[in-house]
């Protein structure tokens, strides 16, 4: 399962989306998260959806791929509605059995946060799915830009996002690996008491660690060799260009966010 997390990875292919530039998907991602929250009702909701399924739809990534890279966070969906419809207890009561009260304001509240939170992981791994961390990078550190002014270590911080990007796959195949090796040795991880599995991560996570700071230094190493001594004097092999595609999906972002002014409640 671990092997298949997207969220870090990059899929090749030949779409708009993937020829767009980064910093274009950088601001539609941004302005993406702020006016998610403008959705109230089933209308609103329903325009997020169709923009960020038409936005997939653009990328070509294989549905199929996509759903076997969400299996492992789509129960943090599923677990968002059940907390909103036990905690939520307010309009018409829908259901009473026993303890159990399951209110019209907790299902509408569970379904509408679940669409949010689903959308919203959506949207973040179609950055990642169709740029590179260098692009990331490259994008990330020129829209910063400005704040170079105020001597903020704008090029380092970029370089530790674009790191922290190509981490987290490497990081899950190695669980993965390490996770099969306990499994080898008869430890159960899915199955027993809850205090038996507690005790069962821990094997997991100290070969984990120490496998992360190794894998930190010889990066450094690598770096080191090759001559990094920040981002002064620096110069980009590949040059950032502004296409007709960015503008056009930066108008279509500016006409969902008016929609969504005026259809919400």
């Amino acid at each position: 399962m671990m092997e298949k997390m997207i969220f870090g990875r990059y899929v090749p292919a030949d779409s708009v989306i993937h020829k767009m530039d980064s910093r274009s998907k950088l601001i539609i991602i941004f302005l993406f998260v702020c006016i998610i929250f403008l959705a109230n009702n089933a209308v609103t909701y329903a325009l997020i959806g169709i923009y960020t399924f038409f936005m997939l739809g653009m990328s070509r990534i294989p549905v199929r791929f996509l759903y076997g890279g969400l299996k492992p966070v789509l129960w943090l969906v599923l677990f968002t509605l059940v907390l909103q419809l036990f905690f939520t207890k307010e309009g018409a009561l829908l259901l009473s059995w026993g303890p159990v009260k399951i209110y019209e304001e907790g299902l509408r509240m569970g379904i509408f946060i679940s669409l949010r939170f689903f959308f919203l992981i959506l949207m973040t791994s179609l950055l990642t799915l169709t740029t590179t961390p260098i692009e990331i990078t490259d994008g990330l550190e020129t829209l910063l830009n400005p704040l170079k002014k105020v001597k903020f270590p704008v090029h380092e911080m970029a370089l530790m996002m674009s790191i922290s990007l190509r981490f987290i796959p490497t990081l899950m195949q190695e669980t993965d690996k390490i996770m099969k090796a306990q499994i080898a040795r008869g430890v159960e991880f899915a199955s027993g008491p809850f205090k038996e599995r507690i005790k069962a991560v821990i094997p997991l996570l100290i070969p984990l660690f120490v496998s992360s700071f190794k894998r930190a230094e010889e990066l450094a190493i690598a770096m080191e060799a090759r001559g990094y001594r920040g981002g002064e004097g620096r110069t980009k092999y590949r040059q950032l260009s502004w296409h007709l595609a960015d503008s056009l999906q930066l108008v279509l972002l500016g006409m969902l966010t008016i929609l969504l002014f005026l259809l919400r409640s």
